[in-house]
């Protein structure tokens, strides 16, 4: 026999299901906003600690720029200089490259100082120097192997 009572209490066990589903999706969007909302405040942070790192390119006077490019032609002078020894010559061409970089690293020293003194961030100027020191390295490689190969071909 179906009372009233009992009419409600069907139709109610019924309900719960969907009031589940409903809490679970609120709950997923819940989730979904507090994670957004993290993520904004750890990007904020990290925009902050990036503005230490910036630098205006216009802040140099003309004098640190005759000093960096003054710097720039030691170093090459440098590598070139080392270059001309006929020591390097015997080795392999791979070998001798980096014989002949490691001879300059003291000069690339310098021009980052300069960089420091003239408060240019120390990220900036190892991008700078890497950059270089890599253009350098593959120029002298370059012209070592042609030198290596020039040589095996006289034979």
């Amino acid at each position: 026999m179906i009372t009233p009572y009992s009419r409600q209490l069907v139709l109610s066990s019924r309900k719960i299901p969907f009031i589940n589903k409903i809490l679970e999706s609120i709950m997923k969007h819940l989730v979904f906003l507090a994670l957004l909302f993290g993520s904004n405040i750890a990007y904020a942070a990290e925009a902050k600690s990036n503005e230490k790192n910036d630098w205006n390119a216009t802040s140099l006077t003309e004098e640190v720029i005759k000093k960096i490019q003054q710097s720039q032609f030691q170093y090459k002078k440098c590598v070139t200089d080392e270059m001309q020894k006929e020591g390097y010559y015997k080795f392999d061409s791979r070998n001798a490259t980096d014989a002949i970089i490691k001879q300059c690293e003291n000069v690339l020293s310098n021009m980052r100082r300069v960089y420091l003194d003239s408060k240019v961030p120390g990220v900036i100027a190892d991008r700078h120097l890497k950059k270089m020191r890599i253009d350098i390295t593959r120029r002298v490689l370059k012209q070592l192997m042609f030198a290596e190969a020039a040589k095996k071909t006289g034979r």
